[in-house]
């Protein structure tokens, strides 16, 4: 068995933590001797820096940050004798929503966004690791963090984009494209922003990255 604590340790320096742990099994497409999955995001607000200060955030290529998450999350998985593999993978994907939901930490949220309990709305996950070993993780939290929560989120979006039936895209873009949808562009979702948990979390400037990505301006 291995501690989460040293898969953390590995993390650390490049501004990454496990996000979440789950045991393997065979719909998830790894070889029989993988027994865990290790969910890796930002650990934000450290992760935007370290990134910024990268070769692949300065070298004006294509998709840095995927760029990015492949070379640093592979050579971890590398160090722990496991696999790696990442969202941008495919098609087809890898189920790394319903990997979230297994790990007991990330939750759908009354927006149908994934709510994690201590990075809220703000959850990503740059890759997971499959390791021939079982993790040794800390307690999983006793309930979702929107019980008992007044839940902002609900009405945060001035378009009612997000709702707990689904995700209006067109209606979104559209809005962006307004001169009253410039703080959401820049400053990233005013929903994921509502979130009490993991708020201010993350930095303006990435999220105007991760906006631009979406929808360029």
């Amino acid at each position: 068995m291995i501690a989460q604590s040293e898969i953390d340790g590995l993390c650390a320096p490049h501004g990454l933590t496990v996000s979440g742990v789950l045991a393997a099994c065979a719909g998830d497409g790894f070889a029989p001797a993988l027994q865990s999955i290790v969910l890796i995001s930002p650990d934000e607000p450290r992760f935007w820096p370290l990134f910024q200060a990268s070769t692949e955030a300065g070298d004006d290529g294509q998709d840095p940050l995927d760029r990015w998450s492949k070379r640093v999350i592979g050579t971890i998985a590398v160090a722990l004798g496991g696999v790696a593999v990442f969202p941008s993978d495919g098609p087809p994907y890898h189920p790394f929503q319903q990997w979230a939901g297994r790990s007991g930490r990330a939750f759908v949220s009354p927006v149908g966004l994934l709510v994690h309990e201590t990075a809220g709305l703000f959850i990503s996950y740059r890759g997971a690791i499959a390791l021939p070993d079982r993790v040794d993780q800390p307690a999983l939290p006793a309930a979702p963090p929107c019980e008992g929560c007044a839940r902002p989120c609900v009405s945060a979006c001035p378009v009612g984009a997000l709702t707990d039936t689904g995700y209006d895209v067109t209606a979104c873009k559209s809005y962006l494209d307004l001169p009253t949808g410039a703080d959401c562009q820049t400053g990233g979702c005013l929903v994921r922003r509502a979130c009490p948990v993991g708020q201010d979390r993350r930095a303006a400037a990435q999220s105007a990255f991760h906006m631009r990505a979406f929808h360029p301006v």
